[in-house]
């Protein structure tokens, strides 16, 4: 039997999955995203440089990887060619033998953007804090079975007649609901032109998962975003639009038979948000902006710095809980290099009272962080790699972390380089 993985996100999202994808490839041979789209953003930085992935599995810089785009995802033809396009440039080799599109796949079409830009401007201050990558419309559309399939494009007559109808059912809306300009026919055949980069990528990637599985070989699942914005277990409404749970996963990649052997869960040291929503505990003012300063921490696609905080351990314990992880990755713990204390949200105050689960979405935005503090270790600890040789100020901190959400923390990263890593057995 294959072994089986996935690596998600336990908290927001930006955790920093990428980079812990692409430092463990080097044990597997399949990597697959399950679910989700150009709505985010995996860094990885290695010897080959510093790459920003947004569709392409994080797996496709390293050599010998097969990397595949699952039907669980939001598959947009037009980012997804511009994304390659930027890879290629900077030297890295992709083929249909190293990159596979699900025929399976819906496609995402320039009228999800725009109708995602034109609700967030409807919503006004009541906005979901959307990355305007069209991902709402697209999952509403799959939903009501009002999407092409990637297996179309080779199938023109038929595909420009689904095409042509669900432009006309497309256009009630975004001309008598929103007021906007309307979809033509001459726009469905630029769009038609564009996918056709993608169409050598595109084949049936059940079966080859299925062949892999049968042959053992060693599939890692990447998710996109966390556990806190997940459709169903997130912070709804305030969440993404599919599933990010690694029990998806199979689902999501083609191969819904699969065991998962081990579910890795991503843990920032601190937490971090984009978006909106409720986020307890959240660092407002000079305190917020000393730990973003610190961490770098601004959104890649939009520019918006990112929410920040300590590490919410109520949040984490959750996200370890309902993404059933069996083994933990802790980054950039580095960060909290020279503070002198080191908080952790350990408890909620909610109505007067202290709880330590995660309520209802309906009443997060009444809690507020309980804190506690941990003395700090006040010293650079980027050129650790052994845990032995880590300030016992920051042992404590990690340990206390993963005796509090229930699961051990296999690998702490000390930077954002493949190697700046510290693994424990």
């Amino acid at each position: 039997m294959a072994a089986c993985t996935a690596i998600v996100g336990i908290n927001w999202g930006d955790e920093g999955k990428g980079r812990m994808v692409d430092l463990l490839t080097e044990a597997f041979d399949i990597v697959v995203r399950f679910q989700g789209g150009g709505n985010v953003s995996h860094t990885v930085i290695n010897e080959k440089g510093e790459f920003t992935l947004h569709m392409l599995p994080s797996g496709v810089i390293r050599n010998g990887v097969v990397n595949i785009l699952g039907n669980g995802m939001a598959l947009d033809p037009e980012n997804l060619v511009a994304e390659m396009k930027e890879l290629q440039s900077k030297g890295v080799r992709l083929t249909p033998g190293n990159v596979k599109i699900s025929d399976r796949a819906s496609l995402l079409f320039p009228w999800h953007r725009t109708l995602d830009v034109l609700e967030e401007a409807r919503l006004q201050d009541k906005k979901f804090g959307s990355t305007k990558q069209g991902i709402a419309p697209f999952y509403s559309d799959k939903s009501q079975k009002k999407t092409i399939l990637a297996g179309e494009l080779f199938y023109p007559d038929r595909l420009r007649q689904h095409l042509k109808d669900l432009m006309v059912w497309k256009n009630m809306t975004l001309t008598a609901v929103y007021g906007a300009d309307p979809v033509t026919e001459e726009d469905l055949e630029i769009w038609i032109k564009n996918t056709e980069s993608i169409k050598p990528y595109i084949q049936d990637t059940r079966a080859y998962l299925r062949e892999a599985y049968r042959n053992q070989k060693r599939i890692l699942f990447e998710g996109s975003l966390g556990a806190l914005r997940d459709l169903d277990y997130g912070i709804y409404p305030y969440t993404t639009s599919s599933s990010t749970l690694a029990a998806y996963a199979p689902i999501g990649s083609g191969l819904p038979g699969a065991d998962i052997d081990r579910v890795i869960g991503v843990v920032k040291a601190y937490s971090t948000c984009i978006g909106e929503g409720p986020f307890v505990c959240e660092f407002f003012g000079e305190e917020a902006e000393h730990l973003r300063r610190l961490g770098n921490e601004s959104d890649e696609d939009t520019g918006r710095p990112r929410r920040v905080g300590p590490i919410d351990l109520i949040a984490t314990r959750y996200g370890v809980q309902v993404q059933a992880a069996t083994e933990l990755a802790l980054t950039k713990l580095n960060i909290l290099d020279q503070m002198d204390e080191i908080p952790l949200c350990v408890r909620y105050e909610l109505n007067g009272q202290e709880i330590d689960y995660m309520p209802s979405p309906v009443v997060l935005q009444d809690c507020k962080p309980v804190y506690e503090y941990m003395k700090g270790w006040k010293q650079d600890i980027t050129g650790v790699r052994d845990w032995r040789d880590l300030p016992e100020e920051a042992k404590a901190y990690v340990i206390r972390i993963e005796q509090t959400v229930g699961s051990v923390i296999k690998w702490i990263s000390v930077g954002p380089e493949r190697q700046s890593i510290i693994r424990r057995g």
